[in-house]
């Protein structure tokens, strides 16, 4: 499985250029493109900086030598490259399990383009199947609302424990998470929709018509699927 993700990783960090300004998603998938990165920095002279979408890309770059910025700095960016939790056959996705996904949509949309790295296992014919949950990020006081509002969509919402400390998880952004399994979902834009509408919700981690190349990675080859 390792050998699948650095596969995929090894074909985005290709596109990255000398002089670009770069998305740097989380995730373990990710941690293979820093390193390429780093090394493509020591090895070719390469000038790059990231925008990290967490503390862990954060943390991620500093260890492989990758200068930073930021979005003030950097408005536009050349690239981003990040993991995906499910992709659908149309390259929309589900993300956040990592709990970075408001940061993560954020840096994509500054992006020229969106480029999802992940195993073969991630992709499904339809986004939720399997039991995979959508991840919601929310203001703290409207979780209790929140978990009503969805509850009442049909959606069978939990809040995210931490499994380091008593208590809910806690973004980067000093949010909670709701995880909402929704079963199979048959039009994530409508739904995408209808759950920003909800006062309290954040962002959501269904990220439709965003990516633009997605690259599986299997342990002797890698499919490359791109976004018509």
């Amino acid at each position: 499985m390792e050998k699948a993700k650095r596969n995929a990783a090894m074909e985005a960090a290709k596109h990255v250029e000398d002089g670009f300004a770069i998305g740097l998603g989380s995730g373990s998938t990710v941690a293979y493109v820093a390193r390429e990165i780093g090394r493509r920095i020591r090895t070719e002279n390469l000038h790059v900086k990231a925008v990290p979408t967490s503390y862990q890309s954060l943390t991620l770059a500093v260890q492989n030598g990758i200068p930073t910025t930021s979005l003030d700095e950097n408005p536009t960016l050349d690239l981003a490259i990040d993991g995906a939790d499910q992709i659908d056959e149309n390259l929309n996705l589900i993300k956040g399990m990592g709990g970075a996904l408001t940061r993560e949509k954020i840096v994509a949309a500054a992006s020229k383009t969106f480029i999802i790295i992940a195993d073969w296992r991630k992709k499904a014919k339809t986004l939720g199947e399997n039991g995979q949950p959508v991840p919601v990020e929310v203001l703290p006081f409207a979780a209790p609302l929140v978990i009503r509002k969805i509850s009442a969509l049909g959606g069978k919402p939990v809040l995210r424990e931490s499994s380091g400390k008593v208590g809910p998880v806690i973004t980067d952004n000093g949010n909670f998470i709701i995880d909402v399994n929704f079963g199979p979902i048959q039009s994530p834009a409508e739904l995408e929709k209808t759950l920003k509408t909800i006062p309290g919700v954040v962002e959501t981690g269904l990220f439709v018509g965003m990516a633009d190349i997605v690259y599986l990675g299997r342990p002797d080859k890698v499919e490359k699927l791109e976004r018509s």
